[in-house]
């Protein structure tokens, strides 16, 4: 397969969804995270913390080098879900929130992540549905996940 070449995204209408839970609806490409990634979110966010941004001196640190933000990992939920399923015909998508989100295990740097999406409720709303998701965040190599959180989004078509 040609390089620009991307296979399909799970294609899931919007009326289909209220029979779909519990099912995984797709999991998007990995994604290396590496330390101009983290410093850049460092940042925009000004969390300086050296576990973040000081390779030398997190070398001597708990992990044996830097570690993503967890809320640097939370923020790549969006692409994450966008790379890996689509819901077709919609007029607009809102985040709604978060009901839940736990960080079981750390990220460190130079680390491949990708994001496993289930759906866990589907109810309507006024135009619209409200459409709630686990969204797993899993460490290329590691049994942990890096992130698990419970994703609100309002879906009308």
């Amino acid at each position: 397969m040609p390089a620009h070449d991307t296979p399909a995204l799970p294609s899931l209408p919007l009326t289909t969804l209220p029979g779909r839970i519990g099912e995984v609806l797709g999991t998007s490409p990995w994604l290396h995270i590496d330390q101009a990634r983290i410093d850049a979110f460092a940042h925009a966010t000004n969390d300086l913390q050296w576990i973040h941004t000081d390779p030398v001196q997190a070398a001597a640190g708990p992990f044996g080098r830097t570690i993503a933000h967890g809320f640097l990992t939370l923020s790549l939920l969006s692409w994450m879900g966008e790379n890996a399923f689509d819901i077709p015909n919609l007029r607009m998508s809102l985040n709604y929130g978060l009901n839940k989100v736990r960080f079981p295990a750390p990220l460190p740097v130079d680390s491949r992540v990708r994001g496993v999406f289930r759906l866990l409720a589907c109810e309507p709303i006024d135009g619209g549905w409200q459409v709630t998701v686990e969204a797993t965040i899993e460490r290329e190599g590691s049994a942990k996940p890096v992130c698990v959180a419970e994703s609100v989004s309002r879906r009308y078509p």
